[in-house]
């Protein structure tokens, strides 16, 4: 049988725990939540290299702070059109984030909801935030690989959990920084907070990238398919199609080895494919969706099984790590990771993933240490 690994004791939330009270726990009291996106704009690269996100909420009434750049603005959009949040949009470049939502809130007329839409350059605004979504870092470009981006991107994300925890100190830590895994070992080792309030989004996107191939694959609806990926976020990432199913048919039983090895090999490569066919960044609509899933499992607390790049203590085998595995995500970050049981060849896959993680956790730390010198 597969294992529950829980991170913390369930125990009753007193009235000063502002950052883990969940609306559908107890309706009459305040759940504050927040994302914070603080792009920096350097005109050399022409690029936004810094970005955190911020919301915070009074039950179903949240207010987010979220970078104005592609992943924001979206991830912007898909919260208020589906009516889960009041949004604010922080940026240090004056008037983006306010035209964006003042584009946003115009959009809002017509897509018939009334979340408020709020632009700003002031990070006091962000004070109090309780869960903070940081993708802070220089996207790829065609070429490079995510750990070509560790050099630039570890100092990045340094800067920003410091700050994000000095503003929210309760904070549940959501990282899509690449390399994902990597970053998400470095904001943890900088923030010091525990372990089950920071997590890595990467899984549930490398999940849906699966379903969309085998739903494309197979002519079905994408809402009749699950997938399962475990591991890095990277070339080395683990899908799993034992665990992978149509309407519960395992799609081992309806594809052969052979395409379901071309629809794995696609999936590895989904992230470079798009950055490949755009040349001057990434994929923003998918991750965004994937961040608004993780933030509503554990806004709403419903406690949804997802993969999430998680800190294991033991899990697989494997302990100070931060790895993508299937996680109950709920109002207090990740409440437990599903231990399932592996293959020989597939827990040796998982191994490779974790090796190359601690590599770039290596690097990432001789970088800090180095720029600390300085």
């Amino acid at each position: 049988m597969p294992k529950i690994n829980r991170l913390f004791h369930r125990n009753p939330v007193s009235p000063g725990e502002a950052g883990f009270r969940c609306a559908s726990h107890q309706p009459t009291l305040e759940s504050w939540v927040s994302l914070r996106f603080t792009p920096t704009y350097i005109p050399a690269l022409h690029t936004n290299l810094q970005w955190e996100v911020g919301f915070r909420c009074a039950s179903h009434n949240l207010q987010w702070y979220i970078g104005a750049g592609k992943v924001g603005g979206t991830l912007a959009q898909r919260i208020a059109e589906s009516n889960v949040a009041h949004v604010v949009l922080l940026d240090v470049v004056e008037g983006l984030p306010q035209g964006v939502a003042l584009d946003l809130m115009q959009a809002g007329s017509v897509e018939g909801h009334d979340r408020k839409i709020l632009g700003t350059n002031d990070y006091a605004d962000t004070a109090g935030s309780d869960v903070v979504v940081i993708t802070a870092g220089r996207p790829r470009t065609p070429g490079m690989n995510r750990n070509d981006l560790i050099e630039t991107n570890a100092p990045i994300v340094a800067r920003a959990v410091t700050n994000a925890i000095a503003s929210s100190p309760n904070a549940v830590i959501i990282i899509v920084t690449n390399p994902l895994d990597v970053m998400t070992y470095i904001a943890w080792q900088v923030s010091q907070i525990e372990p089950f309030r920071i997590m890595g989004m990467a899984g549930v996107l490398d999940s849906a990238r699966f379903q969309a191939f085998i739903a494309t694959e197979l002519n079905v609806s994408v809402a009749d398919v699950n997938a399962t990926v475990m591991g890095s976020h990277g070339d080395l990432m683990v899908p799993l199609p034992r665990y992978s199913t149509v309407n519960g048919i395992p799609i081992t039983e309806l594809m052969d080895t052979e395409t379901i090895n071309r629809l794995i090999a696609r999936t590895r490569n989904g992230g470079a494919e798009i950055v490949g066919l755009l040349k001057t960044g990434g994929a923003y609509y998918a991750p965004a969706s994937s961040v608004r899933t993780m933030v509503e499992s554990i806004l709403l607390n419903r406690r949804r099984l997802l993969p999430t790049s998680a800190y294991l203590k033991g899990e697989y085998g494997m302990k100070d790590i931060f790895l993508g595995v299937p996680c109950w995500l709920g109002c207090r970050g990740v409440e437990a990771v599903l231990e399932l049981n592996l293959t020989d060849n597939e827990r040796e896959a998982l191994n490779s993933c974790a090796q190359s993680v601690r590599e770039g956790i290596e690097k990432a730390d001789a970088v800090l240490a180095a720029t600390a010198a300085v």
